[in-house]
């Protein structure tokens, strides 16, 4: 049976942005993480090691949170990236990453990025 594993509205603080204050004062981001995996094996063991472990899933895209960069882009692309080199075998998978209050020349809540595998 395939399910959705969800990990959303996880906070960082952070220095992306090609701005210098960002890199200097940071700002806020949220990062939201949906996977499509096979539950079977999870439903009828109640073992973690027949499901995708998400706090694997955290640490990753915190260590990638910590990495400077100048595009929210580059930082999702990282995200995947490591996501995929670490669960090769996980085959579709989203993250949005979310800037709350962009530096842009009026009111906005958030830029985001979502990609897909």
């Amino acid at each position: 049976m395939k399910g959705t594993l969800e990990l959303t509205g996880m906070k960082f603080h952070a220095f992306h942005g090609c701005l210098d204050f960002e890199r200097i004062q940071g700002a806020e981001y949220i990062v939201d993480f949906r996977a499509e995996i096979e539950m079977d094996q999870a439903i009828k063991s109640d073992k973690l090691d027949n499901t995708l472990d998400y706090s694997k899933i955290y640490d990753l895209i915190k260590k990638e949170m910590s990495i400077p960069s100048s595009l929210i882009e580059n930082v999702a692309g990282r995200i995947m990236a490591s996501i995929s080199e670490s669960f090769p075998n996980l085959e579709h998978f989203t993250i949005k990453l979310s800037k709350l209050c962009p530096p842009v020349n009026g009111p906005a809540d958030k830029a985001s990025i979502t990609l897909s595998r």
